[in-house]
């Protein structure tokens, strides 16, 4: 509509009085509590109490049933997608699936808002330094403060109560942008965070193992972690698996998150597996996940994967083959809207049946059912009563700042850390991550209760001086001689470097492992024209090739410190003011740049072949230079590890009479069968760690074995590890449970368990055990 007055008149008019009207309505309705999303309102609409779907006495399965059994086809189709339509007549509202809770409550997915009653959720260390803990007591904690923060949001409307996360793909290769989502490279670990993290999200305070708090997801099943490599992008990438690293390395993480952590959800990924997209896949979806791991949920595509195996892939000749194949090979639920367009073309042209689409929708319905969703009004229910009040708390502030400080690793000291407060009279902080903000979040984040950067956190503690140093992470000009200048004037000077979202991301791998730009120079030239020691704090998701660094007598410690979250400034401080002891242990390894300059990032082998010079991946198999190994991280005091009680010399199996291993040589045995069962197949090693330092200490203990040279065996695996608090020259008992068939068994070349007959050796630290397995 037109208007008389000119814009530079209207500018300038007052506002009238319902113009100021209409404002403060604005106003208070963006403080004012909204109402979440439910179905059954039997307050508001008392004829829905006699829908079965509606009846909290009867199973849910029977309440699943009938819900399904008043449905259209076309209304069934609208439950198929992220976006669920609603249906009124059945008093059902329009739900929004997408939400997201890697590392806190986030704003990524339309799921979920910030607003002026909720202005921020507290944002922990993005993943892979929490991992850096080595702490599953913390994953768990972390997962259900983020799960009751969900809840609060959810009951003023501006959260759901399904959240794909966490990202459980083991961080193959040290150039993936999206590695900083995840555990690490260890299977065990990331297993152990799945389970631990889902576990939190979901379990609910009543103890009801069918009901959630809130639904998790576990993606991206499977083999995915190539986004952007050299024109290589993940919509067309065809990851080749072979049998053996599919069951070994790549699997774990999401078995677990089933069986261990009764996850309601895994997320199909873009790429293919062996030819096939992973969305599309019957073996992979109905036969693994659902059959073999019994999934009591939903399997979720990837945002439009459906649309990519059809546009990108060209994997369908049409778009109704993609949405009946995806289907049919067991995908419950659409991110994006391909499937509620195509769908019913495809039960029209017989490529699928309605039968189905019932499934479909019925994992979908019984998740819901299963998170409350259909029981009524949430006020009345368990989680009912959380609010604004719940978000940001005190505590949860501190859980995120003791996250970070439990994930630091400290990867050199000569001896200046922990820096004394009284002797230091002055401080220089440089480098282009020294006073960031959003940096600290990672990505998949949301808006945080606050920030403390790691100048603020180092500020607060003595005199400092800042230069930024460069502009930003890329360091295209550096400023060395401001920076040398501050350096020859402070007592002490940190270094914050490393990378951010523009130099590793999703859609952004790294191909090189050097610090970005002009940033190795700063820091070289610093080092040299510095007063006192320099210390280097890098600031990412991955591990850089700071050999340099690492060999310059002038730089005296160097601090990985990850994405630290919303708290980061006040753990670095902690750890280098030595309020905090370092305790984190690197989660992957980092390699030297010449791994890179050989290793194309698209080979998902993972064990080397001495054929063609490929020298494997991640320390279970990698046989070339570390710059730092997975495992590494020091500490300000000294522990010691040893034998309490030991492991047995020799374990014999017994076998069946008929046994073929009684009439032939054999390597291995079958990790299955009567020789595990008859045989007395379990020990214990019992570890004393003692502290002896001359101050409180956190250590991780770490178990590892080397199996006997078959099947191409790893090099060393990891088999437990526990965290425990030591006092100043205090000892305690660690105790690791090891079952020969199941701990010590290897997967061999068609993916299929076996225990290696021969020498076994068990490390702890220092400490090596040789066991002999034999029939």
């Amino acid at each position: 509509m037109g208007s008389s007055s000119s814009p530079l008149t209207r500018r300038n008019r007052a506002p009238s009085s319902s113009v100021l009207l209409l404002l403060f309505c604005f106003l208070h309705s963006s403080n004012a509590q909204s109402k979440p999303a439910f179905a059954c309102d039997v307050d508001a609409n008392p004829s829905l109490a006699a829908y079965g779907f509606c009846n909290t006495v009867l199973k849910m399965e029977y309440r699943v049933a009938d819900l399904v059994a008043r449905l259209t086809l076309q209304e069934k189709i609208g439950f198929l997608v992220n976006k669920a339509n609603g249906v009124t007549r059945l008093g059902i509202p329009t739900y929004e699936w997408w939400s997201e809770a890697l590392h806190g409550v986030s704003y990524v997915g339309p799921g979920t808002h910030f607003s002026g009653q909720v202005p921020g959720a507290t944002s922990f260390p993005q993943v892979i330094l929490t991992a850096a803990s080595f702490n599953v007591s913390l994953f768990q904690a972390i997962g259900k403060v983020v799960s009751t923060e969900a809840r609060a949001m959810y009951n003023v409307g501006l959260a759901g109560l399904t959240y794909w996360s966490p990202n459980v793909n083991i961080f193959r290769d040290p150039r993936w942008g999206r590695g900083q989502e995840t555990p690490g490279e260890d299977p065990l670990l990331s297993s152990k965070y799945a389970s631990g993290y889902v576990k939190g999200l979901q379990e609910t305070d009543g103890g009801d193992a069918n009901r959630l708090k809130v639904a998790a997801c576990c993606k991206h099943y499977t083999a995915y972690d190539v986004d952007n490599w050299k024109g290589v992008e993940r919509y067309n990438f065809n990851a080749v698996v072979n049998q053996q690293d599919m069951d070994d390395t790549y699997q774990p993480p999401f078995k677990s998150c089933v069986v261990d952590g009764n996850v309601a959800s895994v997320m199909c990924s873009y790429n293919q597996v062996n030819g096939k997209p992973t969305c599309a896949d019957p073996d992979l979806l109905a036969g693994v996940i659902r059959g073999e791991w019994k999934l009591n949920g939903y399997i979720v595509s990837d945002c439009d994967s459906v649309d990519v195996l059809y546009k990108n892939q060209h994997y369908t000749k049409t778009p109704a083959e993609a949405a009946a194949v995806s289907i049919n090979a067991g995908l419950d639920l659409n991110c994006g809207s391909f499937l509620g367009q195509h769908t019913e073309d495809a039960v029209k042209a017989g490529l699928v049946n309605e039968t189905a689409i019932n499934n479909a929708i019925s994992n979908n319905f019984l998740t819901l059912m299963r998170l409350g969703f259909f029981d009524g009004d949430p006020k009345k229910q368990i989680y009912g009563e959380l609010g604004p009040k719940d978000v940001c708390t005190p505590s949860n502030q501190e859980l995120a700042a003791e996250a970070a400080r439990q994930g630091i690793v400290l990867l050199k000291n000569t001896g200046c850390l922990p820096l004394s407060p009284k002797e230091i009279k002055s401080l220089a902080v440089i480098g282009p991550n020294s006073n960031v903000t959003k940096t600290m979040i990672g990505n998949y984040e949301g808006t945080p209760c606050k920030y403390t950067t790691p100048l603020q956190g180092l500020a607060g503690t003595v005199p400092t001086t800042y230069l930024q140093g460069c502009s930003n992470v890329a360091c295209a000009v550096a400023d060395v001689e401001g920076a040398t200048k501050l350096a020859a004037a402070a007592d002490v000077t940190v270094l914050v470097m490393g990378a951010d979202q523009s130099t590793e991301a999703e859609s952004r791998d790294r191909v090189d492992l050097n610090l970005p730009g002009q940033q190795q120079e700063l820091v070289t030239q610093v080092a040299k024209a510095a007063k006192g020691p320099v210390l280097l704090v890098i600031m990412s998701g991955g591990g850089f090739d700071i050999t340099f660094a690492k060999n310059d007598a002038k730089i005296a410690g160097i601090l990985w410190v990850g994405y630290p979250g919303e708290a980061g400034g006040i753990a670095i401080a902690d750890v280098i003011f030595g309020r905090y002891n370092p305790s984190g242990r690197l989660p992957m390894t980092w390699y030297p740049q010449s791994y890179v300059e050989k290793v194309p990032m698209t080979n998902m082998n993972m064990r080397p072949d001495t054929s063609n010079g490929y020298p494997g991946r991640t320390y279970r198999f990698y046989t070339g230079e570390t710059v730092y190994a997975f495992g590494d991280g020091l500490s300000y005091t000294k522990f010691s590890h040893s034998l309490v009680k030991s492991p047995p010399r020799v374990v014999s199996l017994r076998l069946e009479e008929n046994h073929v291993c009684r009439s032939s040589e054999c390597q291995s045995l079958d990790a299955i069968g009567p020789h595990c069962e008859n045989t007395v197949s379990g020990f214990e090693v019992h570890v004393k760690v003692r502290n002896g330092g001359d101050r409180e200490g956190v250590h991780t203990v770490f178990l590892f074995t080397t199996p006997p040279a078959v099947h191409g065996s790893p090099r060393k695996h990891l088999l437990g590890f526990e965290k425990i608090r030591l006092g100043k020259m205090e000892e305690a008992v660690v105790k690791f449970k090891v079952d020969v068939c199941k701990d010590l068994s290897v997967v061999d070349e068609i993916g299929k368990k076996k225990i290696g007959l021969g020498q076994h050796l068990l490390h702890v630290g220092d400490l090596k055990h040789s066991l002999s397995i034999r029939i």
